[in-house]
């Protein structure tokens, strides 16, 4: 392991990812949110051994996570998965003792140049633009979690005036 320092960039739920950044902003490793059909009724929900187990990996010293809320029109059953989701990663980051700092999607999207409320495909282009060498990562759709991650762990690190470059 470098002496580089490692940031964790997390959007949270089952479509989100987990991006492992250095304090430059260079991406070291991106990882879809880690779920298992084990919830409630065989529903997909994050499994915290298998989260952990990316968390201690990664060695970071410090995580930027988005803060999340239920939504307008969400059902209780799409809420109180959503809720479990950030229980499960703010227990993870507790027992890993990573400090966090939790940014709402305005908060971060503002700090990376995204007009809050911006589709999810709007997060892949800036993504893109930020990192044209790693755009393969950020291509399908679906990889919005992945983008989102590292524009959120950038989004800290800005905010926390973390970045060397």
């Amino acid at each position: 392991m470098s002496d580089t320092a490692r940031y964790l960039g997390i959007d949270i739920g089952i479509s989100g990812a987990i991006a492992i950044m250095t304090d430059e902003g260079e991406i070291l490793e991106i990882h879809e949110m880690p779920c298992l059909h084990d919830g409630p009724a065989g529903r997909q929900a994050v499994n915290a051994p298998l989260l952990a187990s990316i968390v201690f990996n990664s060695h970071a010293t410090r995580a930027f996570i988005e803060r999340v809320s239920s939504r307008p029109g969400e059902g209780g059953v799409q809420s109180f998965s959503f809720g479990r989701s950030a229980g499960v990663v703010e227990g993870v980051m507790g027992a890993a003792v990573i400090p966090c700092k939790f940014l709402t999607p305005p908060q971060w999207k503002r700090a990376v140049g995204l007009a809050p409320g911006r589709d999810k495909d709007a997060s892949r282009a800036e993504a893109i633009r930020r990192w044209p060498k790693e755009a393969e990562l950020f291509k399908r759709k679906k990889d919005d979690g992945r983008a989102e991650a590292c524009l959120i762990a950038m989004a800290g690190m800005i905010t926390n005036q973390i970045t060397g470059g």
